[in-house]
């Protein structure tokens, strides 16, 4: 699977800013397809979780509602050098998960 995660994480005094674009396409299930008349099949994140040098900084759990491609920020308290990895798995098992180092 090509990677579908883009991030970036910043240090200022004491706190880390990450922010992420997860590439996705986010189906609710409920938008129909024209030619055959028949929705397309639910496909989205239910979970996002995002861990620094190991230690887990954020679980968010998702459903439908969330827009196609969605960017994903947020802080903790951290520092430059800190390895931030985010991770993702949706409705249908697959998964994905990418490392970035703090700046």
């Amino acid at each position: 699977m090509a990677k579908t995660i883009k991030s970036r994480a910043k240090a200022k005094g004491g706190e880390v800013t990450v922010k992420a674009l997860i590439s996705h396409p986010m189906e609710t299930g409920l938008r129909k397809n024209k030619k055959t008349g028949k929705n397309f099949p639910a496909h989205f994140i239910q979970e996002v979780t995002a861990s620094a040098n190991g230690k887990q900084v954020l679980v968010a759990e998702w459903g439908g509602a969330v827009s196609k491609n969605p960017y994903l920020s947020f802080k903790y308290n951290g520092k430059a050098g800190d390895k931030v990895t985010i991770s993702w798995v949706d409705n249908k098992g697959e998964k994905d998960s990418a490392t970035t180092s703090v700046r």
